[in-house]
């Protein structure tokens, strides 16, 4: 009996003792809570922020590139013996906004009581200098040094984006926990396309500090620091002299100019206009400057290259050609009448062929050419017919790369729109309809929409002769790095290569001697281009362009939109061919295009 009783004494004290141990090393080595709070006077975790990555032109030009800046820091845990009346005199605030600031930080959800919140965001050198020494009086408080985003040119500051603070919704979606309350990241543009290759990765950095806050050193030599990586590098495919020309031009217009090389889809220059010096958006006033710029009318921050959706207009004309052509209704010796009587037209000319009808942007040409793709009589009952002809141009419209986003490496780019059997059926609500209820969208009006970025894909297809690669504005990612691999491939348009001869005769003869022939033209460079004159009621027409050079092994294809300018031959060709002959030549050669583009009275 005496030996159980011992027993289940015994085996008492173990059990205790088992427990005793098991808690101890949960406290000691599980539970890293009861270490912190025993080194939280001597021990410093300090996060490194790493440097991001900087955005090159395609010559090596450096656009963007990082500035210091330094952010003061609170942990509420930490704050003793404070002297708020010398805080506030030495920070340049208030009592009442110190008061809010402080209370937001040590009560308000999503800020942490025992680790460090951002208190003043973006002191400058000057600013840190002044109060660093300081410091010491203010246990809890401490800087955290950052970068912020400067820029070589005022320019390209749609394509670019901008970097702000993490806002609440985007953390909700980082399923991989990277970012932190206060953390920065791309909100638009390149930045944010390219954020993960952009961003780099935290270090952390553990230093021993006494009681008053002076630094001692590295904790044990460093043996748990990490080293921050910096972002990669960007090189762009963006000729930054030939973007701050094209900015130039636009200056005090609406609308767009996009410059692509032909040979490989890489964007030369992406302009929206208005736009806004990206300086603006960086830096301890980029709240200010960033509602002042939303509540501009004009909308600068509005991306017209991807996001601006446009009636094509007469450009139009050569996609329906190239598919009348594929379709075999037409020939390139064709001629049809210009009957006015069917559908308004311009100019002296009346009974083309089809180099002819584009040459002169003749209405009447492309509305008989239309109704033949359409109604080809496969079908006895001409509404069932226009559905299947409408359904076959459809297709081929869709192999341009037009009525969908083209994937460029930006967020935000609109589809446009080509008309299909199944958007007439809704928009006459099952209603029968035919070709002379759709007419207008042979001329590139009626429902066709397009992104400017769209046709000057579409131009840069035509200089190939029915390919394009899809547009990009990087070029390499990192040291060694390629393209995304999407913009290595080529993409065929459904219609045979031979006919793209008859597109490119077309518009050379466009600017030869037909309607693009006075603004557009160029001395020693062969200019193929189509002019188009987009309906705006009821305010003036959008002046629309679209072109390559030289005709032969083509360096450059453009689009330009100019809203409210009139005529394509005005406006728009001009700032098309004032853009060719940069890029191509370095300077322009005919002074007064460009002082008629800068002086902008073009109706």
């Amino acid at each position: 009996m005496n030996d159980s009783r011992k027993n289940v004494i015994q085996l008492i004290v173990i059990v205790v003792a088992m427990i005793f141990l098991i808690k101890l090393f949960s406290i000691q080595v599980l539970d890293d809570k009861y270490a912190q709070a025993a080194t939280s006077n001597i021990i410093h975790r300090i996060v490194e922020y790493p440097y991001r990555g900087l955005i090159y032109d395609r010559n090596g030009k450096l656009i963007v590139y990082n500035t210091p800046q330094y952010d003061l820091t609170v942990t509420p845990k930490e704050v003793t013996r404070l002297d708020t009346i010398h805080f506030c005199e030495l920070f340049n605030i208030t009592p009442k906004e110190f008061k809010a600031k402080y209370e937001k930080m040590s009560k308000t959800k999503g800020f942490s009581y025992v680790k460090p919140n951002t208190f003043i965001k973006q002191l400058s050198n000057t600013d840190l200098a002044r109060v660093e020494d300081y410091l010491v009086d203010f246990p809890g408080f401490d800087i955290q040094a950052r970068t912020t985003r400067a820029y070589a040119y005022p320019v390209m500051a749609n394509a670019l984006g901008y970097v702000s603070e993490i806002n609440q919704r985007q953390l909700d979606r980082d399923t991989l926990n990277y970012y932190r309350q206060g953390d920065y990241i791309g909100q638009s543009g390149i930045e944010a396309f390219y954020e993960k290759q952009l961003r780099g990765k935290r270090g952390v950095k553990f230093k021993i500090r006494n009681v008053r806050g002076i630094e001692k050193g590295d904790f044990e030599g460093g043996k748990y620091d990490t080293l921050a990586i910096a972002g990669e590098n960007l090189i762009t495919t963006v000729d930054i002299d030939l973007q701050r020309y094209g900015e130039e031009l636009m200056e005090g217009k609406a609308g767009s100019i996009v410059a692509i090389e032909p040979a490989s889809g890489e964007i030369l220059s992406i302009v929206s206009g208005p736009s806004y010096d990206p300086s603006r958006l960086t830096g301890k006033n980029y709240s200010t400057n960033f509602a002042t710029i939303s509540a501009d009318t004009l909308k600068p921050l509005f991306n017209r290259p991807l996001m601006a959706q446009y009636r094509p207009g007469s450009i139009f004309k050569i996609v329906q050609a190239m598919v009348a052509l594929e379709e075999g209704v037409v020939n390139r010796h064709t001629r049809i009448a210009c009957n006015r009587g069917i559908i308004g037209c311009h100019g002296p000319h009346s009974f083309e062929d089809l180099v002819g009808a584009i040459k002169h942007s003749c209405n009447p040409y492309f509305y008989t050419v239309m109704k033949r793709v359409v109604n080809q009589e496969i079908s006895q009952d001409t509404y069932e017919d226009t559905r299947i002809g409408l359904a076959k141009w459809h297709k081929h419209i869709e192999s341009f790369g037009l009525g969908s986003p083209l994937g460029i490496d930006l967020p935000n780019e609109k589809s446009g729109m080509v008309p299909s059997v199944s958007y007439y059926d809704r928009a006459y609500n099952n209603r029968l309809w035919k070709y002379s209820n759709i007419y207008s969208i042979a001329i590139g009006e009626g429902e066709n929409l397009v992104v400017p970025l769209q046709m000057a894909n579409f131009a840069a297809t035509v200089a190939n002769r029915g390919f394009y690669y899809i547009p990009h504005l990087i070029r390499s990612v990192g040291e060694t790095g390629q393209p995304l691999p999407k913009y290595t491939k080529k993409h065929y348009t459904s219609v045979s290569p031979e006919h793209f001869d008859i597109a490119v005769e077309a518009m050379a003869k466009v600017v030869e001697s037909g309607t693009g022939q006075y603004r557009a033209k160029l001395k020693d460079i062969a200019v193929c281009g189509k002019t188009g004159t987009v309906q705006n009621d009821p305010l003036p027409d959008h002046s629309v362009f679209i072109a390559f050079a030289p005709r032969d092994n083509p360096q450059i294809a453009v689009s330009v939109y100019v809203e409210d300018a009139g005529q394509g031959a005005r406006a728009a060709a001009s700032i098309a061919s004032l853009m060719i002959e940069k890029y191509l030549l370095g300077e322009t050669q005919r002074p007064h295009i460009e002082a008629y583009v800068k002086k902008g009275e073009f109706l």
